[in-house]
């Protein structure tokens, strides 16, 4: 039986993102073990059905001497359970465990899911970080990008053989478990929802002065957030600022839940004004179940909505567009935006189910295994 190994920076990441590609993995007859940093929630939930093996990325740290240390226990790891190909996904397991796969011999797959950060503001770091990914790619059987301009920028910069290269449609959405459910009651509220980690550069402080402003001409709409706080990022929301936006501003912070299509179902829009993403799975996932979306006209996010057809578009880092925007949604007849979502759906059942996703992974492996 041939093992695959799933290596990403959280467990949550796996559970929330990877689980349903490890459980096809695992009825191809593969062996699947899951690689991440421990996590005292979601660990115990992986290990229910996989073998899973912690190891410490400091995801956002660029401390050399953490990230020879997780390379050294990638090293004995790998030589302890004899992988035969590893997935790696996000920036530090995308470079360490391609670099240490490729010491032992052992077959590897990239996943490019967005830049983050370290693309948004170049610095120098960002020219380190081209170098380590032009030599970690020379290493890989296959990229994964999941939109065309991380793909161009990538083969632009020389960091990739664009026969390594294919496109997919992120990380795809469950288009089973996100579904349209029974309208909720109309109570004269309209519902906006920001579903992501809560960073800067998601375009959280956007969204709250836009509802901020929004508010007052309309007050029957209300805005909601939905995710994780105090994520280890230079753009992270700190709990002091979530609070001014919840006394000041008249959010709603919902904190974060492992049943996000029961939180979309009672929203009526959802909202990423993001600054660049891979393909975001938020809006998939509003999508699928037939929300109209507002996003920025940005890489990554413009790729899930048509203008005007399953949403709006907007400028990035802009209060003003995305209070117009939001106020567009707000000023659409209900049967308008019921239109709206049933187009979203038809996209994504189309374009973004995650089956696409499982059969380019299921291919790959087999293409690579069998050249091994």
């Amino acid at each position: 039986m041939k093992t695959v190994a799933i290596v990403i920076n959280t467990a949550w990441n796996i559970y929330n993102f990877r689980l349903n590609l490890a459980r096809a993995l695992k009825k191809e007859g593969y062996n699947i073990v899951c690689i991440a940093p421990y996590d005292a929630l979601y660990t115990p939930k992986i290990e229910q059905e996989f073998s899973f093996y912690p190891v410490a990325f400091d995801a956002k740290g660029m401390n050399p001497i953490k990230d020879i240390v997780t390379m050294v226990s990638l090293w004995k790891l790998y030589r302890k359970i004899k992988p035969d190909i590893v997935l790696n996904y996000t920036i530090k397991p995308n470079l360490y465990s391609t670099y240490v796969a490729k010491l032992l011999g052992i077959q590897s797959i990239v996943n490019i899911s967005g830049l983050g950060t370290l693309f948004i503001k170049p610095s120098v770091i960002t020219t380190i970080a081209h170098v380590l990914y032009k030599v970690a790619l020379c290493f890989t059987c296959k990229v994964f990008f999941q939109n065309q301009d991380d793909w161009h920028l990538f083969l632009e910069k020389g960091l990739v053989s664009k026969a390594k290269c294919t496109l997919i449609p992120g990380s795809g959405v469950d288009t089973h478990s996100f579904f349209p459910r029974d309208g909720r009651d109309d109570d004269g509220t309209l519902r906006f929802v920001l579903v992501a980690r809560m960073l800067k550069d998601k375009g959280v402080v956007e969204f709250v002065e836009a509802f901020h402003l929004l508010r007052h001409k309309y007050p029957y709409v209300q805005a909601y957030l939905l995710g994780s706080i105090g994520i280890e990022n230079p753009t992270a929301i700190t709990q002091e600022e979530m609070d001014s936006f919840m006394e000041e501003k008249g959010v709603v912070y919902l904190g974060s839940s492992d049943s996000v299509a029961d939180m979309i179902a009672t929203m009526d829009c959802v909202v990423l004004p993001s600054y660049r993403e891979g393909i975001p799975r938020s809006l998939l996932e509003a999508a699928a179940m037939e929300k109209p979306i507002i996003t920025t006209n940005v890489v990554g996010c413009k790729e899930v909505v048509e203008d005007g057809i399953n949403g709006f578009l907007c400028e990035a880092k802009s209060v003003d567009s995305l209070h117009r925007a939001m106020e567009k949604m707000v000023l659409l007849p209900q049967i308008k935006r019921v239109e709206m979502g049933k187009e979203g759906r038809k996209k994504i059942v189309q374009t973004f189910d995650e089956v696409f996703v499982i059969d380019h992974y299921r291919d790959a492996i087999k293409e690579a295994l069998n050249s091994f």
